[in-house]
């Protein structure tokens, strides 16, 4: 056999062993001398032991399975075939892809796992209502962003909104948004960008699929203590569906039935005191807006805020005018 024969069998090996063997499912030595075979290399058994062990030693986990004819299969690899099935649910049920994006990653995923793995990420969990994106500009924003970040540079764009009509406009009569990019956070299905505005010396929150015409100035970012100290998780924490703003202590009185999607919203960590009553009082810092006006509403009466009493009265105006509006 020519030297460039052997590297090519090793080669062929190694990708037999990725692609057609796991924990569960292996390959006998004729079976492993035929696929060599149809690849136009030939192997004799005692040399494919040789090639299994240098396949070891290189770091491969090929273990012999306790079938009979015995067996050789990678055991380990980067990813179990339930963690295979979760990367692929998540890019299936990612909002901020379109299709054509979704299956060529999940095509991606697929090839880090053997061929009897492959087989069952075809029966990913469906998800129900999930509408994609119709265009890839996110995909490529976020490139940008990362880059923009890095090179400490200002962004300039236009903010898109939908209209009555269902008409993107551009915000602002059209105008060019030039920000200081401090972090991306994914939250419910989209990207955001958390921005240093100048104008108004606050961080400002952008849907990036919404951005249009993003580029890299030559103007360089601004630093100051907000953007050096920007606490991400903190910031989604206190911040619902990315609505930004002034944030405030509320202290919320909850019943048990409704604790879990309390401790979903705000972490485990979250300040609470139970009550002699099964209800909880719970300490958070929100940023008071109609999104979190909105949030608070589907609770009903298991929630209640019993401080600030300002925002308590701005809660109940907000239910009132849709009261009245409806009557």
């Amino acid at each position: 056999m020519s030297a460039e024969s052997k590297k090519l069998k090793l080669l062929y090996l190694m990708q037999l062993f990725y692609e057609q063997t796991d924990e569960s499912h292996g390959l006998t030595t004729p079976e492993l001398i035929e696929a060599l075979a149809e690849r136009g290399v030939d192997a004799e058994r005692k040399s494919i032991y040789r090639d299994i062990e240098a396949l070891r030693t290189f770091g491969m986990d090929i273990v012999k399975l306790p079938t009979r004819p015995t067996s050789y299969a990678l055991a380990s690899r980067t990813f179990t075939g339930t963690e295979l099935m979760l990367l692929t649910n998540a890019v299936q049920s990612s909002r901020f892809l379109t299709q054509r994006m979704a299956n060529r990653l999940v095509g991606g995923i697929r090839t880090l796992g053997s061929r009897h793995q492959v087989r069952s990420l075809t029966q990913s969990v469906s998800v129900e209502g999930r509408i994609k994106m119709q265009n890839e500009s996110v995909f490529h924003h976020v490139d940008t962003i990362h880059e923009a970040i890095d090179q400490r540079r200002k962004i300039a764009f236009r903010y898109m909104k939908y209209d009555a009509r269902k008409q993107l406009r551009a915000q602002g009569d059209g105008r060019i948004y030039c920000e200081t990019p401090v972090h991306l956070i994914y939250s419910e299905g989209c990207y955001y960008l958390i921005a240093y505005n100048d104008k108004h010396a606050s961080l400002t929150t952008y849907r990036v699929d919404r951005m249009q015409g993003l580029r890299i100035t030559d103007e360089p970012v601004v630093r100051n203590e907000v953007t050096a100290t920007f606490d991400a998780a903190a910031y989604s924490a206190r911040t619902f569906s990315m609505y930004g703003g002034d944030t405030c202590a509320v202290v919320l009185r909850v019943q048990e039935s409704v604790m879990s999607a309390m401790i979903d919203r705000f972490g485990k960590d979250v300040d609470a005191t139970a009550l002699d009553d099964g209800t909880a009082r719970l300490y958070a810092t929100v940023a008071p807006s109609p999104v979190f006006f909105g949030w608070l509403a589907q609770f009903g009466p298991a929630v209640r805020i019993e401080s600030p009493s300002t925002l308590a009265a701005a809660y109940a105006d907000y239910l009132r005018t849709i009261l009245e509006d409806y009557a």
